[in-house]
């Protein structure tokens, strides 16, 4: 195995996929927030059932719905599925993802590999660690210093006893309320953006408050808030106030839901989920604010349900109807692009 260290003057300027380094210019539409393989079941439930409803065209809303509970919706680790799935994203224009599954979701580098290899997707990784009820609970016991010497050797030289490196920081798991191993995992995070020169993507609670919560702990921490993306943001707030605030701290607000068109939302069902129209309204007031530079739009697909197999919108879902209907809705050529490819290759060249 070659566990060669790449110091951060090897990395820089360079976006580090599983495959190896590219030049930023290689990489085209990409999506900043996807799991690709990943095992996302509350822990619990990988107690009580480990296969988890067969998902057919006549359960699958139900499922979706919250009506069936069903854990193996839960779990995406074929990696011949995954392969599918992406050349029709790649038939739709993508070019890129982000795959976020870190320490707690069942992260598997070697798979990303070849399924990257094998679509011709570049795959950024992600590292760290997800909420504190996925950790290890051995992760209770450890320092700060430790998880970020932890994270930036996953850039740096390989990430969970592979060669295969990391690429980004995240998604770092928020809850709320915010626990203690949280917050260290974060400023660790936040120590390892400062010596890799990585980008940051935090996943925050399902509070509106949480995310402003967030940003304020970055920058007391020294953050590169620039490079510091708040996914999740159209679960979470749906108050101007709040969400101008937000964009004030400079941070990157990511809208990453897009393809979830029902209003119930059964991880927080006092929510009324927006639509993807609605979507595009949050951003068209950030950008007439001027915020353009700080969006970022994906999907998070971690359910068997969204996949195209499974009658689900799958990853090209933004590219092949999305894209049309900002175009429809007023959004020119430039801020499109900016969202979907400039603003990607920013985060994602290590500085």
């Amino acid at each position: 195995m070659n566990r060669e260290r790449l110091t951060r003057s090897k990395l820089q300027g360079k976006v580090q996929t599983v495959c190896g380094l590219v030049e930023p210019e290689r990489i085209g539409l990409t999506l900043l927030h996807e799991h690709v393989l990943v095992d996302i079941r509350p822990p619990a439930w990988r107690e009580i059932e480990q296969v988890g409803e067969h998902i057919t065209l006549a359960n699958r809303f139900a499922i979706d719905y919250g009506e069936v509970t069903a854990p193996g919706n839960y779990v995406l680790d074929k990696e011949d599925v995954a392969i599918a799935e992406l050349l029709m994203m790649r038939h739709d224009g993508g070019d890129a993802l982000v795959d976020l599954s870190c320490g707690g979701l069942h992260p598997d580098p070697l798979g990303l590999r070849r399924v990257s290899q094998a679509s011709g997707t570049h795959i950024v990784m992600g590292c760290g660690y997800y909420v504190d009820e996925y950790q290890d609970p051995a992760n209770h016991d450890r320092t700060v210093e430790d998880f970020a010497a932890e994270m930036v050797e996953q850039i740096q030289v390989g990430a969970w006893n592979t060669e295969v490196r990391a690429g980004v920081i995240g998604e770092i798991g928020c809850q709320v309320p915010w626990t203690d191993l949280e917050k260290r995992v974060m400023t660790a995070a936040v120590m390892a953006q400062q010596e890799s020169g990585a980008a940051l993507s935090v996943h925050p609670g399902r509070h509106p408050d949480q995310p402003q919560e967030i940003a304020d702990f970055l920058r007391a921490c020294g953050a590169d808030m620039s490079r510091s993306v708040i996914s999740h943001i159209d679960r979470t707030i749906f108050d101007e106030d709040r969400l101008f605030r937000l964009a004030d701290t400079g941070v990157v607000i990511e809208l990453d839901l897009f393809g979830m068109e029902t209003s119930y939302y059964k991880l927080n069902e006092s929510v009324d989920m927006p639509n993807d129209a609605q979507r595009l309204r949050t951003l068209r007031r950030l950008v007439e604010r001027g915020h353009l530079p700080q969006i970022a739009i994906s999907q998070d697909i971690c359910f068997q349900t969204r996949l195209s197999c499974n009658g689900g919108h799958g990853y090209g879902h933004i590219f092949r109807n999305v894209v049309p209907m900002m175009k429809r809705r007023g959004f020119d050529e430039r801020e499109i692009d900016t969202m979907l490819r400039a603003t990607p290759r920013r985060l994602l060249t290590i500085i």
